[in-house]
């Protein structure tokens, strides 16, 4: 593309989910030179690594439960929501406007296509969610993360484009680095995670089933274990029991360094995590969240369960016999880890973030426009006037 600067706006829901490709992305447009802006909630405020350059704006987003009553109240937030957009728009004259799903997104959306204002939105999960259901028909553009999108109409394929989740820098500086060395006698390391907070089943399941491994396996193993803090000392004294070197936390801020540092990863499926195991070259034994909507987590282990990178367990099937069981299969013998670990590299969109903001620079101002605004931009600075 030109070296024009242009200005975009993302907008996204307030969880990791939704933000981490989303700050991946402003922090590609960035360094090509453009100015961005964020639209979120409260929670996506806060949430941390966003770029210290990224200035977000907290709108109103109504979120459309099981509650019909609660419907018109939400329906007002969502109004708001995009008046206030809309004044954004005036002053900040984006090219494009980005949405990553969640209802935050709903109403910074809805305005670009009544304003006319090129859209696109970007789809993480192999479900595509409600939100982006809702904007699907609107939109110029539909970015995926999977080859194959749930709840995606056939009739909306001509603006699909395949381009991957991005994930974090540092994530995606591991891709290159090789696999861990594991032998017969080395230390097999474990990463547990449960997303954020952790996941109480992780607690409950995965020391007891590590304790069922063969000696030969079990007497090597390395554990990592992320935990809900109330679970914490419950998960300590069990691993003291079973004789298990374990480090555990309620949030550990190196997780990529963890990552890179791990043989096998044991958890949940969000988009996120697929899209870093997969950039970083992990074998996974992954866990669906059962409650997530439309089923997505499952959804997300298709492609990468298919090709031989993990191995899902649905909830109620996960039991410390059926874990042992599994992670036999896949790290008892050095050789299956490491082709696991290819096939899960194998998966990975190294350039998801730069692919994205190539598909968005296709869309905003003809040339000329571009030019004018880039001379408005030099005369607001008193450098150079326009004739």
């Amino acid at each position: 593309m030109s070296g024009v600067s242009r200005h975009y706006v993302l907008a996204a829901g307030g969880t990791g989910g939704h933000l981490i490709p989303a700050f991946a992305l402003a922090t590609e447009l960035e360094a090509r030179g453009h100015h961005v802006a964020l639209i979120t909630d409260d929670r996506g405020n806060r949430l941390p690594g966003k770029p210290h350059t990224l200035v977000s704006h907290v709108l109103p987003a109504g979120r459309f439960g099981k509650n019909p009553l609660l419907w018109p109240k939400a329906a007002e937030a969502v109004f708001e929501g995009k008046r206030m957009a809309l004044r954004l728009f005036e002053s900040f004259q984006p090219s494009a406007v980005i949405g990553f799903g969640g209802y935050p997104a709903l109403p910074a959306l809805w305005a670009a296509t009544s304003a006319g204002v090129p859209s696109v939105i970007h789809e993480q999960n192999a479900v595509l969610g409600r939100v982006n259901r809702l904007l699907a028909g609107r939109v110029d553009a539909i970015a995926t993360s999977y080859r194959e999108v749930d709840r995606l109409a056939s009739k909306y394929a001509g603006k699909v484009q395949l381009v991957g989740n991005p994930v974090r820098a540092e994530v995606l500086a591991l891709r290159d680095q090789p696999f861990p060395a594991f032998s017969q006698e080395g230390l097999l390391r474990v990463l547990v995670t449960g997303g954020s907070q952790g996941a109480s089943v992780l607690s409950a399941v995965v020391p007891d089933g590590l304790a069922m491994l063969p000696p030969a396996l079990r007497s090597r193993l390395q554990v990592t274990q992320q935990c809900r803090a109330e679970d914490i000392d419950a998960v300590r004294a069990r691993y003291a029991g079973h004789e298990i070197p374990a480090e555990l936390g309620t949030y550990f801020e190196d997780m990529a360094a963890r990552l890179a540092d791990s043989h096998l990863f044991i958890g949940r499926a969000g988009a996120s995590t697929i899209a870093e195991l997969t950039a970083v070259g992990r074998p996974a034994i992954l866990v669906p969240l059962p409650i997530a909507t439309d089923d997505h987590q499952a959804a997300n282990t298709r492609e990468v369960c298919a090709l031989g990178g993990a191995r899902m367990i649905r909830q109620d099937r996960f039991t410390p016999v059926e874990l042992a069981k599994q992670i036999q299969a896949i790290a008892m013998n050095p050789e299956t880890l490491a082709t696991a670990a290819h096939a899960a590299w194998n998966c990975g969109y190294p350039g998801a973030a730069s692919d994205l903001a190539d598909l968005v620079e296709g869309f905003g101002g003809a040339p000329l426009m571009d030019v004018i605004q880039v001379a408005r931009e030099v005369s607001a600075t008193g450098q150079e006037q326009v004739a």
